[in-house]
């Protein structure tokens, strides 16, 4: 007889599953024991954190839940900010936790806290497992929940007891297609007049434009139509190629170079925009560009967004529906003039020789040595917003960082699983000294994957956003830094390897060597955070917006 456990593994195998992450307790040894026996890996990790941070991450680059695993209590609330990750983040998961026995009580209430409770607040579904006839259908009604719109992460409890209790076969439920709904021909007939009708139109790519199954329809809209777009951080790679349409990314909610396209526009459609995100621009009352939201659901109305117009339902089927609606618009001559000006503004300094090497000249080392279809994985930190500013992304998922929950420790886990799904891409996680020493367990692990995957750190002995943040309000430097390990010998100690950068000009050829050595590479490289002040307040405050209405 199949035990409870063999179910949920079957059920598991019946989604497709291929890799459960996590660290597993006595609570889960009948389902350790049952992925032992099925075709499921079971990758270890050093802490349950980054195990969610991995799983979130294969939902994201895949459209398909990853799948992590932990045991009652302790190891299940270490979860805690691996779901909020992909709740805020919309990225399908499934956690799955243990219990002690709920038939009997033979150890009272030790190690026992509410772990269903805990998590409703931060997953779209949670369900403790009360019999194991009802597995099946349970797991079948997870995996489509977490991948409706909006995706998100689904916790089950499976208590020990009815892990281990035997019970006759029960048939696993047939996976079936999702449907999406299609906006209605009215909504898109309005929405194309709008578009029409406006002088200066402008496409904004927000983070639920950024799912893999968008990257045709939306690459084709914008060859389609020839409408200028910026996007969102977290939009940031949804259209292929090196379009010379794009404006630019809004790293900040206001008064950047890239503010001068929105200032310019009379119209803008907002495309999957997720009010989750730190505000790409400000709507106001009243004067400025009328705004058409385009997405699965209708918008949150917030104080900074509140369209006049929705068009809702599938994007990719949205998107096309326009396009055909609209052919191609007469080309946006005053935002293409603009668009030049802003990323020659954005890319200034990219190749000063000052070191420790500024963030501009790191961004641009890094893509230099990235090929097109490399992943960049960022952790949370100051180098962020210049990412977002400076990274071209040509190929869709290429630039992951996280403008949701914007929480440190993600970096490396996510940039693990990137290397697994893509082991003949280049792979590099981008780390602060401080994000990274959250996971940095985790080294361990990538050597034990055996995984090729190369980890720089940007070593200022500080939480250098906060301590600007702190600079910026004109607060004294206090609380905010700390020693280091290192770093060099710290990822030996693990047995990778590691290289320390000692100008500018060495960044890029230590980052080619460390590419071309293959195996986990950890570089050290250290980083003058001082342009933080100059371009993103003294630069952006002092200077005169070019814009012409005219």
């Amino acid at each position: 007889m199949k035990k409870g456990s063999d179910l949920l593994v079957e059920a598991l195998e019946n989604e497709g599953v291929d890799r459960v992450f996590g660290v597993p307790g006595e609570e889960n040894l009948d389902v350790v024991e049952s992925l032992r026996k099925s075709k499921i890996e079971l990758v270890l990790t050093r802490h349950e954190q980054a195990a969610a941070f991995m799983a979130a991450t294969h939902g994201r680059l895949t459209g398909k839940p990853g799948v992590c695993i932990a045991t009652l209590g302790p190891g299940a609330l270490n979860f805690s900010t691996g779901a909020a990750y992909a709740h805020l983040g919309a990225m399908p998961m499934i956690l799955i936790t243990g219990q002690k026995a709920i038939m009997t009580a033979k150890q009272a209430r030790f190690q026992i806290v509410d772990v269903v409770a805990s998590m409703r607040p931060l997953t779209k579904m949670t369900r403790q497992i009360v019999s194991p006839a009802s597995i099946p259908s349970i797991v079948r009604d997870a995996f489509r929940v977490a991948m409706e719109e909006r995706p998100g992460p689904v916790h089950l409890e499976l208590p020990e007891d009815i892990a281990a209790e035997e019970i006759e076969d029960v048939p696993l439920i047939p996976v079936h297609a999702l449907e999406r709904p299609v906006a209605p021909a009215a909504a898109l007939d309005r929405a194309a007049e709008m578009i029409r009708a406006a002088q200066r139109p402008l496409v904004m790519i927000g983070a639920a434009g950024n799912r893999p199954r968008l990257v045709e329809p939306l690459s084709d809209f914008v060859r389609r139509t020839g409408l200028p777009f910026f996007n969102t951080q977290m939009g940031k790679g949804a259209v292929t190629g090196g379009s010379n349409l794009y404006m630019g990314t809004a790293a900040l909610s206001e008064g950047d170079y890239v503010h001068e396209a929105v200032a310019l526009a009379d119209l803008i459609l907002a495309i999957g925009h997720d009010t989750v995100e730190k505000p790409p621009f400000l709507m106001r009352s009243a004067g400025g560009p009328k705004v058409i939201h385009v997405g699965y659901q209708s918008a949150n109305v917030e104080q900074v967004y509140h369209p006049d117009a929705e068009v809702i339902g599938d994007i990719g089927a949205t998107v096309t529906g326009l396009a055909e609606r609209l052919g191609k618009l007469p080309e946006q001559t005053k935002t293409l003039e603009l668009r030049q000006r802003i990323l020659t503004k954005i890319n200034a300094r990219a190749e000063e020789d000052r070191f420790p090497v500024t963030p501009q000249r790191l961004v641009h080392d890094v893509r230099a040595v990235m090929p097109e279809d490399g992943v960049v994985c960022l952790d949370n930190g100051m180098y962020k917003i210049w990412f977002a500013r400076n990274y071209r992304t040509h190929v869709a998922n290429t630039l992951l960082l996280d403008n949701a929950l914007a929480t440190m420790g993600a970096g490396l886990p996510s940039a693990m699983m990137a290397a697994m799904l893509h082991p003949e891409r280049r792979v590099m996680a981008v780390c602060g000294d401080g994000g990274f020493m959250m996971n940095s367990q985790e080294m361990e692990t990538a050597v034990r994957l055996k995984l090729n995957l190369v980890v720089l750190i940007l070593n200022d002995g500080a939480y250098g956003m906060i301590r600007w943040k702190q600079a910026v309000d004109k607060f004294p430097d206090y609380g905010m830094t700390f020693g280091n390990p290192d770093f060099v010998r710290y990822a030996e100690a693990y047995g990778a390897k590691g290289s320390r950068v000692t100008s500018a000009e060495a960044l890029v050829p230590t980052l080619e060597a460390a590419f071309k050595g293959g195996g986990v590479h950890l570089v050290d490289c250290p980083i003058d955070y001082s342009e933080n002040t100059r371009v993103l307040v003294e630069e952006l405050r002092n200077r005169v917006p070019d814009v012409d209405l005219a």
